[in-house]
């Protein structure tokens, strides 16, 4: 079996990459302000919140995807508004595979981040308070800093789980090359077509960098885990 992929796979992989590093990017700017909310407040209202933001780890692709087709169709609410904004429908288009990562990752952002701010003591923050420093300073140098490891994990997370989308990306993406023809929705082509030579070439390069990226944040993790146990 040769090894060389055709174009129009090397354009969904690229695609695929783009809106996983763009999500990935968006995601942990959301993600943080919540996160922290979550982790710190007594509120009632973290409770309907976090189900809210768990929903996608239990509800089938199929099923976001198709309320927000709803949502972002051009008589949807969102659609109207985009319409209003002279925006156009951001169905079937690559701004709308981006919402809908963003929905669909949420969860494998924000637990490793919440887990991370929660594990924070509330000493130490205390501390740094009687030392004067602001609220902002408490959180951008002492909370953020402290919680490297859960920005480790959900970076990767959050990269690794947009990569295999495609039951979402699928009712909201569709299959336009170049546009939303993702590399899940390529190898769904070539199985469909028989062309499985392709789809193992395809699928192959995604399992690498998989491997990559989960390697890369392991040996992170055993380094930050080595360098800590050292200065004990």
């Amino acid at each position: 079996m040769s090894f060389a992929m055709s174009a129009t796979d090397w354009q969904a992989l690229w695609l695929t990459i783009r809106l996983a590093l763009i999500t990935t990017t968006l995601l942990l700017v959301i993600a943080t302000p919540l996160a922290w909310w979550l982790s710190r407040s007594r509120s009632f209202a973290t409770a309907p919140v976090s189900v809210l933001v768990a929903l996608p780890l239990v509800l089938p692709p199929t099923v976001i995807g198709f309320y927000l087709l709803l949502l972002l169709s051009p008589r949807g609410f969102i659609g109207e508004l985009t319409a209003q904004l002279g925006m156009g429908s951001l169905v079937f288009t690559f701004t709308g595979l981006v919402i809908g990562s963003l929905v669909y990752s949420l969860p494998f952002v924000v637990q490793p981040l919440r887990t991370g701010f929660a594990a924070i003591e509330t000493r130490t923050l205390e501390q740094a308070a009687l030392a004067g420093a602001s609220a902002w300073d408490r959180f951008f140098t002492v909370a953020l800093p402290l919680n490297r490891h859960g920005y480790v994990s959900a970076a990767v997370l959050g990269f690794a789980h947009t990569l295999g989308e495609f039951g979402i990306v699928l009712m909201i993406g569709g299959n336009i090359p170049g546009q939303t023809a993702l590399a899940s929705v390529q190898i769904y082509q070539h199985v469909e077509t028989l062309q499985y030579a392709n789809a193992h070439r395809l699928s192959l390069v995604l399992v690498a960098i998989a491997i990559v990226t989960l390697s890369f944040a392991y040996a992170l993790t055993m380094r930050a885990s080595t360098t800590k146990t050292g200065h004990v």
